[in-house]
């Protein structure tokens, strides 16, 4: 009896193992920038995103909204959020 408990043990922790260990490919990896951004913030077809030239802003406008984000030169990122009244 002990020797199957073992076996039954040392299988399951193999199992889990494995299975953690596994490489998971993410959608957005084949997806343009804009296409990821709006998947991320489940965004709806109707709001605008923009993304600049070299990926380091991008603008989102919604209805009620406008959300900026810039990564500056430092490599900090600077968020802004205007909410439409």
């Amino acid at each position: 009896m002990k020797n199957i408990l073992r076996n039954g043990l040392i299988f399951s922790m193999l199992a889990i193992a494995l299975v953690s260990c596994r490489d998971e490919k993410h959608e957005t990896d084949d997806m343009d920038d804009e296409s990821a951004i709006r998947k991320e913030m489940n965004l709806d077809g109707d709001d605008k995103v923009k993304v600049s030239d070299e990926g380091d802003k991008v603008k989102i406008k919604t209805d009620d909204k406008k959300i900026k984000i810039e990564v500056n030169e430092d490599g900090s990122v600077e968020k802004k959020v205007k909410i439409d009244d």
